[in-house]
C-alpha cells in the first residue's frame, strides 16, 4: 500500500504544483478532497481518511510555504512588524482548529470544508477586488484576525492565504504585502496545525502503518517530492495562458468539488 499511494500523491503533488505556480493557489483546496477519496481505496476507513487529509496537506505545506515565504523576504514583500503580531494567534488557532476537528463528525467537517470552499470559489470566479478601506487594526484586532484564520485554515486543511490577504488588503496593506505577510503567517499554520493533528492522532488505534498522528507518510513525501518540481512549470505557463478565465473554470471546478463532497 505504500508504494501506490506513494506514486499515486506523486501525481497528486505534479498537478498541485503545476496549478499553484499556474493560479498561486494554494495546494490544500486540492489536496484535500482527492485524498478524501484516495484513501479509502487503500483500505483507509472513510471516517479517518478526512483528518489524515487535513494533517497529511498541512504537513506539506509547511515545505512549500518556507519556500515561498523565503523568496518573498528576498524581495522585501514581508512587514515583519505586522507578521510578528499575527504569529502567536496564528499558532493557536491552527493547534485550536486541529483539536475541534478531532471532536467533530465525518459529516460535520465535510460541510465546514464544503461550505468554505464553496465562499471562496465564488469569491475567485467573480474577481472581487478588494479595495483598501479601514487603516490596519490594533495589536488585539491583528490577534483576532490571526486565530480565526488558524482555526479556519486547519480545519480545512490549508495555508490560509485565501482568507487572510483579502482581509489584510481591506485593511490598507498593498497586495504584494498582504501575500507575503499570508505566505509567512502559512508556515506558523501549516507547522502547527500538523502537530495538533499528530498529537490528536495517537490516540487512535487503527491508524494504518506509515502513520505520525493523522499525518500519512507515503502520501506527504509524494506531494512535496513532485510539487516542488512542477511548480516553475506552473509559473511559466502563467506568462502565456489567460489566466482570468482559467482561474475562473478552477473557481468552477471547485465548486462541483464542494457540492460533491456535501453529497459525499
Amino acid at each position: 500500500m505504500f508504494t501506490s499511494v506513494f506514486i499515486a500523491c506523486a501525481l497528486l503533488g505534479a498537478i498541485v504544483g503545476f496549478f499553484a505556480g499556474l493560479l498561486g493557489i494554494g495546494g490544500g483546496l486540492i489536496i484535500v478532497p482527492v485524498l478524501v477519496y484516495l484513501l479509502p481505496l487503500m483500505g483507509i476507513s472513510a471516517e479517518l481518511a478526512f483528518p489524515m487529509a487535513l494533517a497529511t496537506s498541512l504537513a506539506s505545506i509547511i515545505f512549500t510555504s518556507s519556500s515561498a515565504a523565503f523568496a518573498h523576504h528576498k524581495n522585501g514583500n514581508i512587514p515583519w512588524s505586522i507578521a510578528r503580531k499575527l504569529v502567536l494567534s496564528v499558532a493557536i488557532g491552527a493547534l485550536l482548529g486541529a483539536v475541534i476537528a478531532g471532536m467533530l463528525s465525518l459529516k460535520a467537517l465535510t460541510i465546514i470544508f464544503a461550505s468554505a470552499v464553496l465562499i471562496l470559489a465564488a469569491y475567485m470566479f467573480l474577481s472581487i477586488k478588494v479595495q483598501r478601506s479601514v487603516t490596519l487594526p490594533t495589536r488585539w484586532g491583528l490577534q483576532s484576525i490571526g486565530l480565526f484564520t488558524g482555526v479556519l485554515a486547519s480545519l480545512m486543511g490549508i495555508a490560509g492565504g485565501a482568507i487572510l490577504v483579502p482581509i489584510l488588503m481591506y485593511c490598507s496593506l498593498s497586495m504584494r504585502q498582504a501575500i507575503g505577510v499570508a505566505t509567512a503567517s502559512g508556515i506558523i499554520v501549516a507547522f502547527f496545525g500538523a502537530l495538533g493533528y499528530v498529537v490528536i492522532g495517537f490516540g487512535q488505534s487503527d491508524l494504518p502503518p506509515w502513520s505520525i498522528g493523522y499525518i500519512y507518510l507515503p502520501a506527504l513525501l509524494g506531494i512535496v517530492l513532485t510539487s516542488s518540481l512542477f511548480a516553475p512549470l506552473g509559473v511559466k505557463a502563467g506568462a502565456k495562458l489567460p489566466l482570468s478565465y482559467m482561474k475562473k473554470g478552477f473557481a468552477l471546478f471547485l465548486m462541483l468539488v464542494a457540492f460533491k463532497m456535501i453529497c459525499y
